[in-house]
């Protein structure tokens, strides 16, 4: 048991360490066609002044705000399927990694991670390729980079 425990928290850890020690691998021009293709449908990027970046009024997916390096499930007054929400709790963050593996294929993502079947996301749309999914994620970090972080 105790063994069990300690394999967890350490898998925890590093599911939460945050990778954003350097910028983004994708192509952030892209990144933003594909947004603007594909993600407007349910998202939105609105700062912190209210000042809409991307997309249009869509209120399907939460805003994408801030992403890079966000613990996941994080957005307020938006309603997260149960898989978020279990690794809000476990403390993972929107890291390049993580993002590019969940906007592939979300619930499977999102099972393995939290290594529970019983979890599923809410996102039906999936990014089609690895390399969409890293130019996404430039995308929105060249929106709002962490603080700390050049653009």
């Amino acid at each position: 048991m105790k063994a069990t425990f300690a394999a967890s928290l350490a898998l925890a850890s590093l599911i939460a360490a945050p990778a954003l020690a350097q910028d983004p691998s994708g192509d952030a021009e892209s990144g933003a066609a594909l947004f603007e293709r594909q993600c407007i449908t349910c998202h939105v990027v609105v700062n912190d002044e209210g000042e809409t970046l991307a997309g249009r009024n869509a209120r399907t997916g939460p805003n994408l705000w801030e992403i890079a390096g966000r613990t996941a499930g994080t957005v307020d007054g938006f309603r997260y399927s149960n898989g978020l929400e279990a690794l809000n709790e476990m403390g993972v963050q929107w890291t390049e990694e993580n993002f590019v593996g969940y906007v592939q294929d979300p619930t499977p993502w999102i099972r393995e991670t939290a290594d529970s079947n019983r979890l599923r996301g809410s996102m039906t749309w999936k990014v089609r390729s690895e390399e969409e999914a890293h130019d996404l994620y430039a995308y929105l970090y060249s929106l709002a980079p962490p603080e700390g972080e050049g653009s």
